[in-house]
């Protein structure tokens, strides 16, 4: 079975895409997984290959989607986190307003928001509600404020959601 990830700008331009495939759910939302090689798309843009495995979790009930990279990867990013409206999950496709800003752990520790410039360009070029933006604004506080703490789901739940993507692998990749 796969899913389908469909990320819009405001307006409904449409932004990343790429499958996904289920892989549980819990307390904190639904998993998904992606392997090396997955083609993913922005947009209109050319095609580009994942180059490596990752698992996403999409909350039932918060303004964010979360990416988790293996230690192993040729990132330094160990958690992503792009802010969001609410997540939809409807007939095999995970679709969300993609609000620009991220926010990012970094297997050192440090955690860092991303694209606070591009936010405020799109709140004047798309024209964000007021409480979009208050919305958006409190959610990045509040992700780097729960990636700093360590709190759940960003430590144990996704580790080891992702050590048992990670060992499900069939064959060599």
């Amino acid at each position: 079975m796969t899913a389908r990830m469909r990320f819009t700008k405001w307006g409904g331009k449409l932004h990343w895409h790429y499958a996904l495939e289920p892989i549980g759910s819990d307390r904190h939302g639904l998993w998904f997984g992606a392997r090396a090689g997955t083609i993913m798309q922005r947009g209109y843009e050319e095609p580009v290959p994942q180059p490596h495995d990752f698992v996403t979790l999409v909350p039932y009930a918060e303004d964010w989607i979360a990416s988790f990279n293996p230690s192993s990867a040729d990132t330094d990013v160990a958690v992503y986190l792009d802010v969001t409206t609410l997540p939809s999950y409807t007939e095999g496709v995970v679709s969300a307003v993609d609000l620009d800003l991220d926010v990012v752990r970094l297997f050192d520790g440090s955690v860092r928001v991303l694209d606070e410039d591009e936010f405020a360009e799109h709140q004047v070029i798309y024209g964000y509600p007021e409480p979009v933006i208050a919305k958006a604004l409190a959610t990045t506080g509040d992700l780097v404020g729960r990636l700093s703490a360590g709190i759940e789901p960003f430590e144990t739940a996704a580790a080891s959601r992702l050590s048992a993507y990670l060992s499900s692998s069939a064959g060599p990749r």
